[in-house]
């Protein structure tokens, strides 16, 4: 990155910690600087723009869905506004803001639109911070600040087609991590991200083992 681009990303980082900090659902500042960390570490070993990675991390939340009644351009928008007022070109503020639309999960059986290396570069260091132990609990604190139960022993778990139902759903955390998280292993791009997910993926399923004897008493 030259000085100008560097400039930018310092001070897109610097609003999103402002912004984001004290957040309390798990999509805090915390969890963005992690994404953009690890998105700059995946980057790496791909042929693709450090600068659109950078900027696209760190402004994949600036928006989310969840808090915008579902819409998804609404990130797209601001991540926009942002670019245009920090002086960045039309070429960059158009592909950062392309993957800040696609970026999000809209269900298990909705296919991942993410035609940039960018894109799946960022798509897979969101995704890693959403599994794991980090993963657990976050899910954990999305839950709880939404008042859903931690689990529900008669719950039917749905592989939704559709965004609409996915995001509609009001299902309980431990059904997330069937309807999402547990599914985020076999959606990743890079060869990085699916290395580190397979360790993550096993935390996950060790817990989930942990939770169910625990919650029978046995453990």
């Amino acid at each position: 990155m030259n000085t100008t681009q560097q400039e930018i990303v310092n001070k897109t980082a610097q609003f999103i910690e402002d912004k984001f900090q004290g957040e309390g659902t798990g999509h805090d500042w915390h969890h963005i600087y992690r994404v953009w960390k690890s998105a700059e570490n995946i980057a790496k070993t791909e042929d693709c723009d450090p600068y659109i990675v950078s900027l696209a991390a760190l402004l994949h939340d600036i928006a989310d869905h969840k808090f915008y009644d579902g819409d998804l351009l609404e990130g797209s928008r601001q991540a926009t506004q942002l670019l245009t007022d920090l002086g960045a070109d039309e070429d960059t503020i158009s592909k950062v803001a392309d993957i800040v639309k696609r970026v999000s999960f809209k269900g298990a059986k909705v296919k991942d639109e993410m035609p940039s290396i960018e894109g799946k570069v960022v798509q897979d260091a969101d995704r890693l911070d959403a599994i794991g132990a980090i993963g657990i609990a976050r899910a954990f604190a999305y839950g709880g600040s939404k008042h859903r139960l931690l689990y529900d022993p008669e719950e039917n778990y749905e592989m939704h087609d559709t965004f609409d139902a996915y995001h509609k759903n009001e299902s309980s955390t431990i059904a997330h991590f069937y309807e999402k998280l547990l599914l985020l292993k076999d959606r990743m791009h890079t060869n990085t991200a699916k290395r580190v997910a397979e360790q993550r993926h096993r935390v996950m399923e060790d817990f989930l083992q942990q939770f169910y004897g625990e919650w029978e008493g046995k453990k």
